[in-house]
């Protein structure tokens, strides 16, 4: 099969791979359209640790059962489905609470760390477990259903906030889970959302898609509750600072791996900092959003592209290049 891979850091390449095996209780799936994520650009050069070369990356995405397992049952070849991008294992003490996110054996499509490997969606087909699968609403393409994986996250985010109805919410960071999360953020009865952000062209896209206002930096704010989709000591202080006394901070990005917190503040006005991973089975919902259109991601899709024009697009999302928000190749 044709898929990226990520042979060097730096350096992706567009090559013949072998084809996945599914084992028996795994899918095939001809994979028909896949995001970039932000984390596998900064994956590619090595930042982050976790996309050791060589790698096929690649974790939003969907596309047709092609083969599947032999003790799979009820997922038939031709089926259009997406799947979580985490890999449980349904058995430790956090999947049988329901925290599949936090699985002990937690494993990550297109991830590759010092505790394990995993081939991702840039390719023709991946194999993933059944127990990950989830069928495609009926109209919905390939490329809107490969956004469930983003949109998961921001609504998982969004599930750990005290109740948002009437809320005054702050969202710092309008890229693709910033400006998901606040269409969430809007259909859950939030009264007033500030999004805030450094780029105009992202700023505007925030109050097209429902955020009353977009600023480029915040103050008091006096918000009930501020989501850092950045990750940066910026960002995370600015999200402390902007909520009322005992408001709640939800943490979404990571860019860095430590900041400083603004400890005084937390203690002194008693906040509620919680850190959000992932999704914890959010995708059911996500889909029926994207398929009612509650959630609009056509003004997020910046370009739809050929999986072999790959490694310019990674270039061009690398530099910060144009109005670029979300990427998807198609193999």
């Amino acid at each position: 099969m044709k898929a990226l891979v990520l042979r060097e850091y730096g350096r992706l390449s567009y090559e013949e791979a072998p084809d996945p095996v599914a084992g028996p209780r795994d899918v095939l799936v001809q994979v028909r359209a896949c995001g970039i994520c932000g984390s596998d650009v900064h994956g590619m050069d090595g930042s982050t640790g976790r996309r050791i070369p060589p790698l096929i990356m690649g974790h939003e995405a969907a596309g047709e059962i092609a083969a599947v397992g032999e003790g799979v049952t009820g997922w038939p070849a031709g089926e259009r489905v997406t799947f979580d991008s985490t890999i449980s294992c349904g058995e430790c003490r956090s999947c049988l609470r329901g925290e599949i996110n936090l699985c002990e054996r937690r494993r990550v499509l297109g991830v590759a760390c010092d505790e394990y490997r995993q081939e991702g969606a840039f390719a023709e087909f991946v194999a993933v477990p059944a127990h990950t699968l989830y069928r495609l609403p009926d109209g919905l393409d390939f490329a809107t259903a490969a956004m469930v994986e983003p949109l998961s996250v921001a609504q998982h985010a969004a599930s750990l906030a005290p109740p948002l109805e009437g809320a005054r919410a702050v969202v710092m960071g309008a890229g693709v889970i910033g400006l998901l999360l606040i269409q969430v953020l809007r259909a859950a009865g939030c009264a007033r959302i500030t999004a805030v952000d450094i780029n105009a062209h992202r700023r505007a896209l925030a109050q097209q898609l429902g955020a009353d206002e977009a600023v480029a930096a915040i103050g008091t704010a006096e918000a009930d509750v501020a989501f850092d989709a950045v990750g940066l000591p910026a960002t995370v202080a600015a999200a402390v600072h902007s909520v009322r006394k005992g408001g709640t901070v939800v943490l979404i990005g990571n860019l860095a791996p430590s900041v400083e917190l603004p400890l005084q503040a937390v203690v002194a006005r008693q906040l509620t900092v919680r850190g959000s991973c992932a999704s914890a089975g959010e995708y059911p919902a996500c889909l029926r959003m994207l398929a009612e259109g509650r959630v609009q991601v056509g003004p997020l899709i910046s370009a739809i592209a050929p999986l072999a024009e790959g490694p310019a697009w990674f270039e061009r999302l690398r530099r910060g290049e144009g109005e670029l928000v979300k990427v998807i190749l198609e193999p």
